[in-house]
């Protein structure tokens, strides 16, 4: 078992290498200016960098219930919180105080894990009212995850279900009818209806942290450099970096994917940064994953099976596309799994809904064709400056690179990518800062 495991870590960490080798390859950035950043960015402390807002970071204790975590989430108006262990409060050494980041989306991959059982409750409850059909929810928890369903959550009950549809999942209520609203607002209505219900109710955080390690805590200190950070968001592919005070087990902030391309906007006007982000995108190397590496939907597939696609590949959205070049019509992410769970009538001809189905169903709710159906793109001439902008202002992870004529999809660009597109990673970087206990949580 532990050889396994050994190899295991050896193969993430070798992955990590691989796509950050690939970078380097096709960057154009001039090596004597990567370097020049990387030496700036590893002189400038991560306590430089601006506090979360409120200057106090949310924490989620380990026994708190899914359905209380997801409040906080949604109070706090966050995706992902640090998880304390309650039994290591008084604990000087983190690895004992904090169990790892829950994620948003590891809440919502766990609920799918149960959708056979909820399929029975849909279609015993309020069939005649949702339109649900025997195992709607099962074909979800199947195509979706590629699982059947653990037996743990057997205890979700017809009620539950049945209170949630025949209130409309609330939305109708308390959201003027705006269901992506109220999923925006990580569906608050829809949670009070089901969360309250075994097995949610009773379910604590430390359950799913141990079944969804999508966010594995690796903290730095507050003196460390801020290379350090943009490594870790960007080559070993976490979504946020914890900061801890030296000597104390306690977090001082919190540092994600997005803050960081926030703090670039507010880098214009600096020399360095307005040197590289006038060029278009083409000439430093962007996008870095070719056409054919792109992984994409067709908009007359099922949208369980985008879902699939992105679960069995470790992405968090899709480029919908029609025809034999790809033409990009569209966008689906992860998140948007919530849309099948605050609209239960989505499910009423589940076997028929198509990527296009569902992007019109949630146009169509939303008032707005073009917010849902329009994915966000950009060309090959466009400015780093521009991309970088469109991130932080649209608050999306990736923008897809189309080509000048036809809107096919010749690339993507996410978050990492342009982090990644100013650093380099200095030899034995790793090993000398970082030590085997990062590259043992890493590997996990």
């Amino acid at each position: 078992m532990a050889q396994a495991i050994i190899t295991e870590n050896t193969s993430k960490l070798a992955s990590y290498d691989a796509y950050f080798e690939m970078v380097q390859n096709r960057k154009k950035l001039p090596r004597n200016l990567q370097e020049t950043l990387t030496e700036a960015f590893a002189k400038i402390p991560v306590s430089s960098f601006p506090h979360v807002p409120g200057g106090k970071v949310i924490e989620i204790d380990a026994e708190t219930s899914i359905g209380d975590a997801v409040n906080i989430l949604s109070e706090s108006n966050i995706l992902s919180a640090p998880v304390k262990n309650p039994a290591a409060q008084s604990s000087s050494d983190w690895r004992e105080r904090y169990l790892g980041v829950l994620d948003y989306s590891a809440i919502v991959l766990w609920m799918l894990e149960g959708a056979e059982t909820a399929a029975a409750a849909l279609s015993v409850s309020s069939a005649a009212a949702s339109g649900v059909g025997a195992g709607a929810v099962g074909a979800l928890g199947a195509l979706a995850l590629g699982a059947t369903g653990p037996a743990a959550v057997a205890g979700l009950t017809v009620a539950a279900v049945g209170a949630a549809v025949a209130s409309g999942v609330a939305a109708d209520r308390g959201a003027g009818k705006d269901a992506p609203t109220a999923a925006d607002k990580l569906g608050v209505d829809f949670y009070k209806v089901i969360l309250q219900e075994e097995p949610f109710k009773s379910t604590k955080v430390s359950s799913i942290i141990k079944s969804y390690r999508w966010a594995p805590f690796v903290p730095v200190a507050t003196d460390s450099s801020m290379l350090s950070v943009l490594l870790l968001l960007s080559k070993y592919r976490l979504r946020n970096v914890p900061v801890i005070e030296s000597g104390s087990p306690f977090l001082k902030n919190f540092i994600t994917q997005s803050a960081v391309i926030r703090g670039l906007v507010g880098c214009k006007g600096r020399d360095w940064f307005d040197c590289i982000s006038a060029h278009p995108i083409s000439e430093l190397g962007l996008p870095y994953m070719s056409a054919d590496e792109v992984i994409s939907v067709r908009n007359d597939e099922l949208i369980l099976e985008a879902f699939k696609k992105m679960r069995d590949n470790n992405i968090g959205g899709l480029p919908v596309v029609e025809g034999p070049k790809k033409k990009i019509v569209g966008n689906v992410s992860i998140r948007d799994i919530r849309f099948l769970l605050l609209k239960p009538e989505l499910f009423s001809n589940f076997r028929q809904l198509t990527v296009t189905g569902f992007i019109n169903t949630i146009a169509s709710e939303t008032h707005d064709a073009t917010k849902a159906a329009t994915p966000i793109t950009c060309k090959l001439g466009s400015t780093l400056s521009s991309v970088i902008d469109t991130l932080a202002s649209k608050l999306v992870h990736r923008i897809y690179v189309t080509s000048e004529d036809d809107e096919e999809v010749v690339g993507v660009i996410t978050l990492r990518d342009v982090i990644s597109c100013f650093i380099y990673e200095p030899p034995n970087f790793f090993d000398n800062y970082f030590g085997f206990s990062a590259q043992e949580m890493l590997g996990k």
